[in-house]
């Protein structure tokens, strides 16, 4: 005989699902005006998350002067002394060899143009002057019609680097206060909170910060080997602006997966103008295999402890960051997630039931 469906389990079944879908939709609810206050209060909050991630890099140090009898005012200052210097320099071996190379470059680009333009009037296109002519006078046309777009944009520019500007200083500020300040943070915030968010939301804070500590590192160790790599390569093969290619190598793992494609796209495509098709192609190979070591040996050995995401949570996160908020988005994907983890994590230890005596001592 057939089995029947129980009329007072199906109501119950339809209340429990309603209840859970009403407590969901709350909760999207709360996070979506909690996202809106964050993009309201973003010119204070960028520069908060800018200083939280420049701390966990420059903490470690500061701990050793600090455990040295250094005093935390002290250590804080002569950190951020020290890592001004540091970024001055890399601004520097960035700036002067690309300064000093850039006739080269250009020199490289026209040439390059020359030999499109003398390939497509041969065979099979055989497109001829007057059709080339026609073309750059028409792209000529169209860059005047829209020379206010372009002004409109210099001054969007403009006020980008200014906005940058300020939250750079803003973040070493806040920086060297974290430094200063930071171990006392958590036992003000315990004494501030009522109750179990006493000792909740301190707990929470510590794993979140030791995580974003280890996702800052390995970052950048997994950088550092990339640039290394790379830049071996690209020296080997004769390719111009070596340092400044390692150097952006180093900044853009801090954006994975987005941040080696576009380092490797520059470093291609500045091999390709200046050495050539088959250097092109060797440095894309060069690139390629330095990716598949760090994809599949470095990344998971130095941060798999330290995040605990798998490279699909990675993926998918750093895709949604890039969609919703661009290269912001795409920096702050991954350490979001493992934050995420981290709370989630605590809750499923807080909300699970205790094992059994027995089981324990099994």
């Amino acid at each position: 005989m057939p089995a029947t469906f129980s009329s007072a389990r199906t109501r119950a079944a339809l209340r429990s699902s309603a209840r859970i879908s009403l407590d969901f939709l709350l909760v999207l609810g709360m996070t979506a005006v909690a996202l809106w206050l964050l993009g309201q209060m973003w010119s204070i909050v960028w520069p908060l998350i800018v200083g939280l991630l420049l701390t966990t890099l420059t903490w470690p140090l500061t701990r050793f002067l600090r455990g040295r009898g250094w005093p935390p005012a002290v250590a804080a200052s002569a950190v951020t002394v020290l890592f001004l210097l540091v970024a001055t320099g890399v601004v520097a071996l960035i700036a002067v060899p690309v300064a000093s190379q850039s006739g080269e470059l250009v020199d490289g680009v026209t040439q390059g143009v020359h030999k499109v333009r003398d390939w497509a009037a041969g065979p099979p296109l055989n497109v001829d002057d007057a059709q080339i002519a026609q073309a750059s006078d028409s792209a000529a046309a169209r860059l005047q019609k829209s020379a206010s777009g372009m002004v409109s944009t210099v001054v969007t520019g403009v006020n980008a680097v200014v906005g940058g500007l300020v939250t750079a200083v803003l973040a070493l500020f806040l920086m060297f206060f974290f430094l200063k300040d930071g171990p006392r943070f958590l036992p003000w915030l315990a004494r501030q909170l009522p109750g179990r968010l006493a000792t909740d939301i301190p707990t929470v804070a510590a794993r979140g910060w030791d995580t974003l500590g280890a996702f800052v590192r390995s970052q950048a160790l997994v950088g550092l080997l990339d640039a290394v790599f790379i830049g071996l390569g690209l020296l080997i093969l004769g390719v111009p602006l070596v340092l400044p290619l390692s150097v952006l190598t180093f900044v853009s793992a801090f954006v994975p997966i987005v941040g080696a494609l576009f380092a490797g796209f520059v470093a291609v495509l500045i091999a390709l103008v200046a050495n050539g098709p088959m250097d092109a192609l060797i440095t894309l190979a060069i690139i390629v295999v330095v990716q598949q070591l760090e994809g599949n040996v470095f990344q998971p050995m130095i941060q798999s402890r330290g995040l605990g995401l798998h490279a699909a949570v990675i993926l998918l996160a750093v895709t949604l960051g890039a969609s919703l908020a661009g290269v912001v988005g795409s920096l702050l994907a991954v350490p979001v997630a493992a934050l995420i983890a981290v709370v989630w994590n605590y809750l499923r230890e807080q909300l699970s039931d205790p094992l059994p005596e027995l089981e324990q001592l099994g």
